[in-house]
């Protein structure tokens, strides 16, 4: 999902300009409701990414033989969202073999960085506060379904064969910070528990190194990063990038440019349930090459990319697996809530482009919503609804494809940095 987090280098200032991140609202239906957590989107003020790639870098990608593969699953979520892209992950602190791993963390491409919900830990794993200024580093993440406060943290994160040491981590609803600031809580519905966040956590392997980059360590910006002191008081402050939310993927030593998404077709009607794999690396492994996939350039700054369907151009787009429809503007579909929901499945299509003047047609469904929600199924490739602004090709995007998201400033076979392909 995208996020107002720089999330996205959000960068993410992108993330935060993704409003439809979240499927652009929520529902009394559980089982309707959007996914809440893989994406925000960015405001004019977010900052801009931690790097801008350079098409003059050497672009040959260290091998490795480090196990790379991450078990995902789109099943029953905790909070019975469809469409919500699960795995587990291992933290530990950090330099230590005391660790936990925690299940149902929601795989989004939308965002940067490790978010935990403090609940989700056992009783008695603590994780190192980060300092700032004169009390704890805190942070306020905007998505596109609310928000998230918490503290910043140290620790270990450990997936399939892979260590990213030592990085900030986001620990949501710690119970030692007071309240979210003002600003924080303005920003939309709180998703501090399970049942609001839908997951225990995101883990966001998207776009960019860091969730916010130069932004907030040149300047204290509002919802973002804050200084909470003993005596209750979280003022806004400026994070330097070495302490801000970290992807996990770009601080592995290998492995460490992007990762590939690899999951199965799913049929009109839906699945029960779908597994797959979260690869880590570009062209660094045998089972990570590009391939014939098209390289689409995402902007430096934004992550965006352009999507053109039924005669709309929408700017404002990108690629997230935390988002659990097509999210997009469109009179072509009547609606029921938020969700599309046509008499009968529709065939569309849509031409994705990048900065560097690829572009992909791609044909796509669009279902009735009611239909496929008062079904047993979690998994649906043809789920679409409404947005403000921008394009999400959300999770159902996914399905049948192998989707890869290079980071920012990293070498692949592909080139620099961010982009997509598939």
């Amino acid at each position: 999902m995208k996020s107002a987090l720089r999330f996205y280098a959000l960068a993410l200032v992108v993330c935060a300009a993704l409003a439809a991140c979240g499927g652009g609202g929520g529902s009394n239906n559980s089982s309707s409701t959007p996914s809440g957590t893989g994406s925000s989107g960015g405001t004019p003020s977010s900052p801009s990414t931690a790097g801008t790639s350079n098409s003059n870098q050497n672009t040959s990608v260290p091998q490795s033989n480090v196990a790379n593969v991450q078990p995902v699953t789109v099943g029953v979520s905790p909070g019975m969202t469809r469409n919500m892209l699960t795995t587990s992950v291992t933290i530990c602190q950090a330099g230590t073999s005391n660790c936990a791993t925690i299940d149902d963390i929601q795989v989004d491409t939308g965002s940067n960085g490790l978010r935990i919900l403090a609940s989700a830990l056992p009783a008695g794993f603590s994780l190192p506060a980060m300092a700032s200024g004169g009390g704890v580093a805190s942070e306020c993440a905007v998505f596109g379904s609310g928000y998230a406060w918490g503290s910043v943290r140290t620790a270990d994160v450990r997936m399939a064969g892979q260590l990213a040491a030592a990085i900030p981590v986001h620990l949501i609803a710690d119970p030692a910070l007071p309240a979210a600031p003002t600003d924080c809580a303005n920003a939309g519905p709180a998703m501090l528990t399970v049942a609001s966040l839908h997951s225990n956590g995101i883990l966001g392997v998207g776009l960019f190194p860091v969730d916010c980059g130069s932004g907030c360590a040149n300047a204290a910006l509002p919802r973002w990063y804050y200084s909470c002191t003993s005596g209750g008081t979280c003022t806004a402050s400026t994070q330097t990038v070495e302490q801000q939310v970290t992807n996990p993927v770009s601080s592995f030593p290998l492995d460490n440019n992007g990762v590939v998404i690899d999951l199965p077709a799913v049929a009109d009607a839906g699945a029960a349930s779908v597994s797959g794999s979260l690869i880590f690396g570009i062209g660094t492994q045998a089972n990570n090459t590009l391939g014939g996939a098209s390289v689409i350039k995402a902007n430096s700054v934004t992550g965006y990319v352009t999507t053109t369907a039924g005669g709309q151009t929408y700017t404002l787009s990108y690629l997230d697996s935390g988002s659990n429809g097509f999210f997009f503007h469109s009179s072509q579909f009547p609606l029921c809530g938020i969700w599309y929901c046509p008499s009968s499945t529709q065939a569309a299509s849509a031409s994705i482009a990048g900065s560097n003047g690829v572009s992909s047609t791609v044909a796509f469904d669009v279902g009735n919503a009611s239909t496929l929600f008062a079904s047993s199924n979690n998994a649906f490739g043809n789920l679409a609804g409404t947005s403000s602004q921008g394009f999400a090709w959300g999770l159902p995007f996914f399905y049948g494809r192998r989707i890869y998201t290079a980071i920012a400033s990293r070498n692949t076979a592909g080139g620099v940095g961010p982009y997509y392909a598939f």
